[in-house]
């Protein structure tokens, strides 16, 4: 049997923090966003982001997961750190990469409805209010994200593209985080059962920021 390995297509703040956990649960090693010490005994993969490696193997290598055999899954792939803008999860020829050298790779996509996505960006941190639009990303020039509108637009048009990718493909599973029945259904797809599902990395309660929805 091969060797199960997991990525997750979904964007931040769709509940990646939250399969990272359940993973870890179930007996995974597991990577979110940026790999930390106490996950590898490998100085130089400390603090090197998930998304910037999978580029490095894809580029230089032509295996997306070159360098990171330690781990069997990735909860959270992209970057965003000023300069850096990185962005798997939209790149079809680096996800063809890594069906190609690792057949079997199972795909997830953390859902919740893009206005939930959208609210929940615009109050983490500085998510929605200035890294987003400063950036240039895949789908959402620098300039955009800055209202309700644009972010949504962009959110939904994100999983609709991996829907019409992996269209017929039993290897890629888009999950409603708020569903009841999402431990069950990812146990299913992965062929391992869940022993924890929840809720982690919460907004803080704070006053509504000022968002222009048009």
């Amino acid at each position: 049997m091969s060797r199960l390995r997991v990525i997750n297509l979904g964007l931040p703040k769709s509940g990646t923090t939250t399969l990272a956990r359940a993973l870890r649960k179930a007996g995974l090693h597991v990577a979110d966003h940026r790999i930390k010490p106490v996950q590898t005994d490998d100085a130089a993969l400390h603090g090197r982001f998930v998304g910037e490696m999978m580029y490095d193997g894809y580029f230089l290598r032509g295996d997306p997961l070159h360098g990171l055999d330690v781990f069997d899954g990735f909860a959270e792939i992209n970057a965003l750190r000023p300069p850096r803008s990185i962005w798997p999860q939209f790149d079809f020829g680096l996800l063809a990469a890594i069906r190609a050298c690792h057949p079997g790779t199972r795909f997830l996509a953390t859902w919740r409805r893009p206005e939930e996505i959208a609210d929940s960006m615009l109050r983490w941190s500085n998510l929605g209010t200035e890294r987003l639009p400063a950036a240039d990303i895949p789908g959402l020039p620098a300039g955009y994200g800055v209202t309700t509108r644009e972010r949504e637009t962009w959110i939904a048009g994100h999983y609709a593209a991996l829907d019409r990718y992996f269209a017929g493909c039993d290897e890629f599973l888009r999950i409603d985080v708020a569903d009841g029945a999402a431990p069950a259904r990812i146990g299913a797809f992965l062929g391992r059962d869940l022993p924890w599902w929840g809720k982690t990395n919460v907004n803080p309660v704070r006053a509504a920021q000022e968002d222009d929805s048009a």
